[in-house]
């Protein structure tokens, strides 16, 4: 395996995942840097922008985490987790230009292959999956800081082992990190009953907003900027609100167009979920230049709502309407 001979050959790494982190990618980023450490490793971990992390990860160990690019990265080997595009890391030019060697180990279906070593596993569940098979080529033992993360990262990315990429694989690996300490009860606690209230407010505005279209096939809703501010919201605060949305009876296309509360980035971020197989979400991204899963992806765009709306509508209809395979 190429990228088991890349981790291993060399001694200096930084380890990085996309903007706007979810479980997986925070899960993986730790997992890994934990797990190079435990060879010997000099490892940084990155994260562009100085965004707050999500609050519900907020109880991972993140303190040595960086958001700057370190001095020394000509040394170092650019392992990127869970990031499907290289411009997802951030908008510094820096790391891919400068890196000693670029290492890209990932699940989305439509990833670019950036990397000068390439591992991605599209039927994956996660990219926690992927790196409990790499981390076995390693002779990695699955210690407790270890099992946690990569577990935060499979049950985050399965929506709690209920979508479809839920596979018997996916199941005996949560087995494995729940036997090798992985705290089942903690993680539920912290990433989905740890609730601050400006999150439940920001809820709220989405759910006041939703509208149907499509005959209610498509449930749409926008966060715009006020309310991140009116509420006391970041925009890490978002995470998880599609999911309301794409629970709506008879949907099959949950959207959720949202405004930053910072204006130094694009105007919009936008996120898509499909409840049916047929329906390839990242299919209508890539018309933005996004991109992601069949079922969940997304991206941003300095197009108006309604010109959003309209695109994805069209692209919603144009493959419903193809006959069934």
């Amino acid at each position: 395996m190429a990228v088991v001979d890349a981790l291993s050959a060399n001694d200096r790494f930084l380890v990085v995942s996309h903007e706007n982190p979810d479980g997986d990618s925070l899960g993986s980023m730790l997992a890994t840097t934990v797990a190079l450490r435990q060879l010997g490793k000099d490892v940084v971990m990155y994260l562009s922008g100085d965004a707050p992390l999500p609050r519900e990860y907020a109880f991972l160990p993140f303190d040595d985490l960086v958001r700057h690019v370190p001095n020394d990265i000509a040394d170092r080997v650019l392992v990127a987790v869970d990031c499907a595009k290289a411009d997802r890391i951030g908008p510094d030019p820096g790391l891919l230009m400068d890196a000693k060697l670029k290492v890209d180990i990932d699940h989305h279906h439509d990833n670019s292959r950036f990397g000068d070593v390439n591992l991605i596993v599209s039927e994956a569940s996660s990219t926690g999956e992927v790196l409990r098979d790499v981390f076995r080529e390693l002779d990695v033992v699955i210690t407790p800081d270890i099992a946690e993360p990569l577990y935060i990262a499979l049950v985050t990315d399965t929506g709690r082992f209920q979508y479809t990429n839920t596979t018997p694989k996916a199941l005996r690996l949560a087995a494995e990190l729940v036997e090798a300490g992985a705290d089942v009860h903690a993680v539920f606690q912290q990433v989905y009953e740890s609730v601050e209230f400006a999150k439940l407010k920001l809820l709220a505005r989405a759910l006041e907003r939703a509208q149907v279209i499509e005959g209610g096939r498509i449930v749409v809703s926008v966060l715009l900027r006020n309310d991140f501010t009116d509420v006391g919201a970041a925009e890490a605060y978002a995470e998880g609100i599609i999911d309301y949305l794409r629970a709506v009876e008879g949907s099959e296309l949950a959207v959720l167009i949202r405004e930053p509360p910072r204006a130094d980035g694009p105007t919009r971020r936008v996120s898509l979920r499909s409840s049916v197989d047929e329906l390839d979400v990242s299919a209508i991204a890539r018309r933005f230049g996004g991109g992601g899963h069949r079922q969940a992806a997304g991206f941003s765009s300095d197009a108006s709502i309604e010109e959003i709306t309209d695109v994805i509508r069209a692209g919603f209809v144009e493959q419903r309407a193809r006959p069934s395979a």
